[in-house]
């Protein structure tokens, strides 16, 4: 079951469904591994990774009912990558489908980091751990994250620590 948006999250939202954090605090995106994505061996080549993350906090950002838009639009701020790490744990190849998985770390006043993990058929691709500085579009300078993005996150992270507790619990 998924978890009620924080007060004020979610008011407005241009998908198809209404914005909801999943019960687990974790966003799934699922793709498929196309011709385009591969080398000549068939093989994810491994900067797409790195487009498949970002699709995928998009997508979460936008489920969550915070998309991007709406924070440059409302307040004049943005997400932009500040550090990215990527730990290959092994290649997805042609026409494999992926689930990129998607949860809140940490949230502050201007930052945000996000733990992101592609899995195939197989288990782990790819594990990814990024942090989003919060800037102003037109100056690049430092933005607060909006204080309706930040409890919605908060959310997230906390929904995430509580079912890793209950999994670590039953283990």
């Amino acid at each position: 079951m998924d978890k009620e948006l924080p007060q004020g999250a979610g008011e407005t939202f241009r998908n198809s469904h209404p914005p909801s954090i999943p019960a687990d605090g974790r966003h799934r995106y699922t793709l498929r591994i196309y011709y385009e994505d591969t080398d000549a061996g068939g093989i994810v080549y491994h900067a797409n990774y790195l487009r498949y993350a970002e699709r995928a906090r998009t997508e979460a950002l936008r489920a969550m009912g915070i998309p991007h838009a709406d924070m440059v639009g409302q307040f004049n701020v943005m997400f932009v990558v500040r550090r990215i790490e990527v730990d290959y744990q092994r290649p997805a190849r042609l026409d494999e489908s992926l689930t990129v998985v998607t949860e809140s770390v940490a949230v502050g006043g201007a930052s945000l980091v996000l733990r992101q993990d592609v899995r195939g058929t197989m288990g782990s691709c790819a594990a990814l751990t990024v942090r989003l500085a919060c800037v102003r579009p037109g100056d690049n300078k430092p933005g607060r994250i909006p204080p309706r993005w930040r409890a919605t996150l908060n959310a997230m992270r906390d929904a995430s620590s509580t079912a890793k507790s209950c999994d670590h619990d039953e283990g």
